[in-house]
């Protein structure tokens, strides 16, 4: 594939070419790099797990006050 030019924007935004983006597997997210002056990009899959986790972290919630929140659920049963 030949080198193509791609332009940032006043916001830093750059937008990638459209042949380019539709050789590589569907993705939202690129992990971003810069390598020897180079700036690397490689499509992840951020994974709905991660996310999850990301947001409980974020709230402060830890593995035990979500054990907790089971147990509470388990005992309110009928």
């Amino acid at each position: 594939m030949n080198a193509m030019l791609a332009r940032i924007t006043s916001k830093n935004q750059l937008t990638l070419p459209k042949s380019i983006v539709t050789s590589l597997p569907k993705t939202d997210y690129f992990e971003v790099e810069v390598e020897n002056g180079r700036i690397m990009l490689t499509p992840v899959r951020v994974q709905q797990a991660d996310a999850v986790r990301s947001k409980l972290e974020a709230l402060g919630i830890n593995d035990q006050d979500v054990l907790d929140a089971i147990d509470w659920a388990r005992k309110s049963q009928p």
